[in-house]
């Protein structure tokens, strides 16, 4: 009692209580900010599990992750970081380039104006040695292309479903149908892993995500990671800041708080 925790749900944490089996709760390291805390546990768990459980990321390797600049990206940059001599190439839209070589990213790529297969191909004739992949579609299939032998592709999402503000029945039924699609013996060929992750589907890995937790505390107290916080809204503004989503303006996580911030409700009482 009194605790102050982290907690993973797979839904229903869009309100002021919430209630979860003491098994997904984990406590919060000194110094830590509960809006940090909120920005922790998905995307981190997520980006490690991607990179080091699956992806085998080791020194002096290579890695291509989209939607760099949100929360998944900007925590697998970090954890890229924690290796010595990661190439990281990274797409998000031009205005976050900037933001992106300041944390870590060798090779932004704007995915809108260019063919980030083919600029990743002229820095990296061979390709990289791991995709982390969370478009689906015809994406999924490129990212394999782009593997180095020995190279490992992690699919775990298909925003390629997410069409701006409506979803779009035509674009959906394009992604389903170029959905990545590869037999056992063609991999024997190509010499290269694919791999699926849901964190949603892990409700019962108690021992495995602790570990994962605990590595991920670890790396929080040395200042090895720190999870980068875009912006902060109340729940009154929830449609505001799932526009600041959907629009992709956002670097890093969109924190939702139960009431506006102390600072704004000074303003108002003055």
């Amino acid at each position: 009692v009194g605790d102050k925790v982290m907690v993973l749900a797979r839904s229903g944490l869009w309100q002021e209580v919430v209630n979860v089996p003491a098994s997904q709760t984990f406590l919060m390291p000194e110094g830590m900010s509960f809006e940090e805390a909120a920005a922790l546990l998905v995307n981190y768990i997520t980006a490690y599990m991607i990179l080091f459980d699956f992806g085998n990321l080791r020194p002096n390797q290579s890695v291509l992750i989209h939607m760099a600049a949100g929360g998944v990206g900007t925590a697998a940059i970090q954890l890229c970081k924690t290796v010595e001599n990661v190439t990281i190439f990274g797409t998000a839209s031009a205005s976050k380039h900037d933001s992106l070589k300041e944390s870590g990213v060798a090779h932004p790529i704007d995915y809108r104006t260019m063919d980030y297969a083919e600029e990743v191909r002229k820095i990296s004739p061979k390709g990289v040695d791991i995709v982390l992949d969370p478009l689906g579609g015809s994406d999924t299939s490129k990212a394999f292309n782009l593997l180095k032998p020995m190279g490992k592709l992690i699919t775990y999402g298909v925003a390629n479903l997410l069409t701006g503000q409506k979803k779009n029945l035509m674009a959906m039924a394009k992604t389903w149908w170029n959905q990545f699609s590869i037999n056992a013996l063609q991999l024997l060929h190509h010499n290269k892993a694919v791999c699926g992750y849901h964190l949603g589907y892990m409700d019962e890995e108690f021992e495995l995500v602790g570990g994962v937790v605990a590595q991920l505390v670890s790396l929080y107290s040395q200042g090895k990671i720190k999870p980068k916080i875009d912006s902060v809204w109340p729940f009154d503004q929830v449609a505001d800041a799932m526009r600041q989503m959907q629009e992709k303006k956002n670097v890093g996580k969109v924190i939702l708080v139960p009431e506006a911030p102390k600072e704004e409700s000074k303003k108002e009482e003055n």
